[in-house]
This record gives structure tokens, sequence and C-alpha cells, in this order.
């Protein structure tokens, strides 16, 4: 291991990669619940953190396992929903994380409100900020025992109080309207107060 003094990271501490990282510092994600449809008809919601869009066009990919039912029901029916909820949202949120009973039964998704999804055959966490309906593209597998599920977007909702618009000051609309962000691992914060980015002068995507 290199000596943190030559290569000047004097007072950083070295983790090593012989166990995961990420339990050792704080970071940042979105909080987004994922619906699927089991094999009985009936829909499953999980949160998920791992979450992001892939590229700049509309396909979006989030980070679960084959031992959960979210990886079955997108690879088997081809389709999944994201719902992106408001802060008032995390118990409801919460609840979507509920374990399974021992009949493979998971009580607590009778308290959540659902809508339909319109465009594919899933539902949408009501009152949520933003609804993706989502085509899986993809399944990558390997990632230690996890995987990379990629999705097309099909439609996207946005509620008109969260729609960025012309006439409307970006910071004031998140003032108004905060982020549910999970903060990694185990808290959450609601993200109202931005600043715009100081990109440089010529920066392109």
């Amino acid at each position: 291991m290199p000596d943190s003094e030559e290569s000047g990271l004097e007072g950083w501490i070295p983790l090593g990669t012989e166990r995961p990282i990420w339990n050792r510092f704080f970071q940042v994600a979105p909080l987004v619940v994922v619906g699927t449809r089991e094999p009985d008809g009936s829909h499953d919601l999980a949160p998920k953190h791992m979450v992001t869009a892939l590229g700049w066009q509309n396909y979006v990919g989030f980070v679960c396992t084959p031992r959960h039912a979210t990886y079955r029901n997108a690879r088997r029916e081809g389709v999944f929903t994201l719902s992106f909820p408001r802060p008032s949202q995390v118990l409801s949120t919460s609840l979507a994380a509920a374990p399974r009973c021992e009949d493979d039964e998971k009580p607590s998704l009778g308290l959540l409100e659902t809508i339909p999804a319109p465009t594919v055959d899933g539902v949408l966490l009501r009152e949520a900020l933003v609804h993706l309906e989502c085509e899986t593209d993809r399944i990558v597998d390997g990632f230690g025992e996890n995987s990379l599920i990629a999705g097309r977007v099909v439609q996207a909702w946005v509620a008109d109080d969260a729609l960025r618009r012309a006439d409307t000051d970006d910071a004031d609309l998140l003032q108004g309207e905060p982020l549910l962000a999970y903060v990694a691992p185990g808290r959450w914060a609601k993200i109202a107060h931005t600043d715009a980015f100081p990109f440089h002068e010529g920066w392109s995507r």
C-alpha cells in the first residue's frame, strides 16, 4: 500500500478494497420506488437508490440483485416503472421496503396509494414528483452479486408544480418543491437550497 505522505494524500485514510467501501463515507443519491408486475398479476413496489440516467437519451438504470422479485419481474415482464417520491412520502417509501412474509406476501404494499400506469402494465406511486414508464432494455449481471437493469423510457410524467419552465427560476422551483434524496448509508435529506453550477465558458456535454 502506498505511503500517504509520499503520494500527496497526507491526512487521508486508505480504506483498502478487501471489503466493500460504501459504508465508510456518505454519498447522495436519488430515492426511487420501482414498480413491477408479479407472476400472479399483482404489483410489487420496492425502493432503490442506485438509480441513474444512462446517457443523454431516454434510458435509465438501477442496480438490483437476482435474489429480489424486482429483478425477476423486470426480466420476465419486460417493463417497470419508476416513481420519484416527494420528501413528504419518505415513510411511504420506507413501507415499500418492508420484508415479505413466509407466504411471500408484502402486506405493507396495501398501505401505499398507487395509480395505474397508462402506458405499461404497472402502477405508479400516487403524488410522486416524477413518474417514468419503462421497457426493460437489457440486464447486465456480474457486478458481484448485483446487476444493472437498464430500461428505455417510453413515457414520462412530471407534476405540474415540479416542471421546469422558462418563466420560473430553477432555485425558486426547488425551494417550492424540494427533492427527496437518499444519503447512503441510511439517511435521507430534503434538497431545497441549490445554486447554479459554475460551468466553464465553452463547456459542452
